[in-house]
């Protein structure tokens, strides 16, 4: 695994632990939201740099992304 995927998977590992924190639900619903996200795709994407962000930044686009139904970050 190279170091680009340590680093997703570790996001994707703190932003599913805040989904099912937050939102008082299972894993497996945390799980669902954020693997639908657009979100989620953009990290998945290492053209997007967005996995060197924080784990918390990261949630917080995915907090805007469900609140306005779409990212409104510009840069990614």
């Amino acid at each position: 695994m190279s170091k680009q995927e340590q680093l997703i998977e570790f996001t994707i590992q703190d932003i599913i632990h805040y989904l099912a924190t937050d939102l008082h639900i299972e894993y497996d619903d945390a799980m669902n939201i954020f693997y639908n996200s657009e979100t989620f795709d953009k990290l998945q994407d290492t053209e997007t740099g967005l996995y060197l962000e924080s784990s918390a930044y990261v949630y917080g686009l995915l907090q805007d992304e469900r609140n306005f139904g779409h990212l409104i970050q510009t840069e990614i």
